[in-house]
């Protein structure tokens, strides 16, 4: 549904939570096919670059990415990745998603660039299906504890297989794009992204809001009366969410979402 709201230009799309696993998944095979597009297109020289995520060059961002779908397609690669993580990360003291997303790119350490995307290219669906394969009430039931930054938290499997392997996959596509200066092309896809980040953000500082987000991915969303009004690009609030950015035109943009 389109929101009247003024701002932007143009009506907004209405932020909302996705809706359930279906719409989760072509949204993950989406993302994974448009970033796995957009590493097609490096050339040689830029695969060396910094990205925004802290030490990783664009060749890390793509072993990492890499890594998840493995893990995602299989599930003998994701025990094999637990069992090294846990070792590193008793070995080392680093939280376990830092030494998850190491072993990650040291295992990719040895491919081509054109061997690398074409496995990506030939792990969208695979990882897609395994993403599914575990029945929705096991999903739902079976989790795990997650330290990452300032966030510490049990997270379910269904949560973690829908929303944030596929936020990871979207995110990354911007911070590809952001290391190249680059703009994404955004439409409905990102909008709904968008939302549901926008949604869970309203979610966990629990306060009264109007944001406004405006662009290509741009979304409204009210919550409760009298709050604060808040506007910004829908992809810079994503970064600012996410942790990439400082920009804080707000203090509620201090309430971190996950990625």
């Amino acid at each position: 549904m389109a929101s009247t709201h003024e701002g932007t230009g143009r009506a907004l799309r209405e932020a909302v939570a996705v809706a359930d696993h279906e719409q989760w998944m072509t949204l993950a095979r989406n993302s994974y096919r448009r970033l796995v597009d957009a590493f097609a297109e490096l050339h040689d020289d830029d695969w060396g670059e910094a990205t925004p995520c802290h030490g990783w060059t664009v060749r890390d961002l793509a072993g990492h990415v890499l890594g998840s779908m493995r893990s995602a397609a299989t599930l003998r690669e994701t025990i094999s990745q637990q069992r090294a993580v846990k070792k590193r990360a008793a070995r080392t003291g680093e939280q376990e998603v830092d030494a998850m997303t190491a072993i990650q790119i040291e295992r990719a350490a040895g491919l081509t660039h054109q061997e690398l995307v074409a496995e990506l290219r030939s792990l969208i669906e695979p990882a897609v299906r395994g993403r599914s394969r575990m029945p929705s009430c096991l999903r739902r039931r079976a989790g795990f504890r997650v330290r990452m930054g300032r966030i510490d938290e049990r997270w379910n499997l269904e949560y973690f297989l829908d929303c944030i392997l596929t936020r990871d996959a979207w995110m990354h596509r911007i911070d590809l794009a952001d290391t190249l200066g680059r703009s994404p092309e955004l439409d409905l896809h990102d909008a709904l992204i968008v939302g549901d980040v926008a949604a869970e953000w309203a979610r966990r500082h629990g306060q009264a809001v109007d944001l406004t987000l405006s662009g290509p991915a741009g979304v409204h969303l009210s919550v409760g009366e009298g709050g604060a009004v808040v506007g910004m690009d829908a992809v810079e609030f994503c970064r600012v969410v996410s942790g990439r950015s400082a920009h804080r035109p707000h203090p509620l943009l201090d309430q971190e979402v996950p990625f």
